[in-house]
């Protein structure tokens, strides 16, 4: 993802040193990221650091470090700031992990590991999420480890696939939904596990005619979030983009605030988690 989001730039132009100015001054004297009530968390901090990366910026690693060193092997976080403290770690430098600090983050992740193969944080679940799959996946990446039987935590995600061709996120709730789809894609296509083609057009059919993605069909407008995440689904699964691209970027624009980028058309708060989902965005459609 951050790769893509690196190619932001090409279309922000001037926009940029303000989107630069606004992600720095999102991390506090603490070194954490602020969420929407100013407080420092793990979450915001790691699209904090990503945002400035994707700028090209280096985020202040020292300060940053600080704060991260502050909750250790992350043994007292749940399962999804613990995730958000490992890409965090990988992105500002994983040097500062020693060997013995990286496996038991592994332990604590692999934990989380249900009866199917995937992964889920509620007590007592015996399937994983989808969600919680695609977080645990990436968390193994970060620690530069392979995940332990592949194949069974792909196919814990494959049967989790609706009638109509996209994914819900669980057994429970099989409602499917853009963003479950878009990672429910990316993790099978990271696991060498054959993706249908209907995903990529039940991910397509959900772009509206104003532009921006459709969280689930009737959504009544569309979100950053899902898409971001339906951008990068798609580019993975090879599906054209150039009859989408204009009114897709005409979206983001519409989330502009002139300093950062807002969630939807009926969100007026900007954070660095939507800034960063805009830069995701704008790196695929500037290809």
């Amino acid at each position: 993802m951050l790769q893509v989001a690196r190619l932001a730039p090409n279309l922000l132009l001037e926009a940029g040193p303000r989107v630069v100015e606004f992600l720095l001054g999102q991390l506090n004297g603490d070194g954490g990221g602020k969420d929407r009530d100013g407080k420092s968390d793990l979450y915001y901090t790691a699209f904090c650091i990503e945002g400035l990366l994707a700028m090209r910026v280096d985020p202040p690693a020292d300060r940053v470090r600080k704060y991260l060193e502050s909750f250790g092997d992350g043994g007292d976080l749940d399962f999804v700031h613990l995730c958000c403290l490992v890409r965090c770690w990988a992105s500002i430098g994983g040097d500062g992990l020693g060997a013995k600090t990286r496996m038991r983050m592994a332990e604590r992740i692999a934990s989380f590991r249900r009866r199917d193969g995937g992964f889920n944080p509620t007590p007592g679940e015996t399937d994983g999420t989808v969600y919680h799959s695609f977080l645990a996946l990436g968390a193994w990446q970060d620690l530069e480890m392979e995940i332990p039987q592949l194949d069974r935590l792909a196919e814990s995600v494959a049967v989790l696939q609706t009638q109509d061709g996209a994914y819900g996120n669980e057994k429970s709730l099989n409602i499917a939904t853009t963003p479950t789809t878009a990672a429910a894609a990316t993790l099978l296509r990271h696991c060498s596990y054959e993706v249908s083609p209907r995903v990529g057009a039940w991910l397509k059919s959900r772009c509206h005619e104003s532009g921006g993605f459709l969280a689930i069909p009737g959504a009544p407008m569309p979100d950053l979030l899902s898409t971001a995440t339906a951008l990068h689904a798609l580019a993975g699964l090879h599906v054209p983009l150039e009859d989408i691209q204009e009114k897709c970027l005409d979206f983001v624009d519409s989330l502009w605030t002139g300093r950062a980028f807002c969630g939807s058309w009926e969100d007026d708060a900007q954070d660095s988690e939507y800034t960063y989902y805009a830069l995701l965005a704008l790196g695929h459609l500037s290809l």
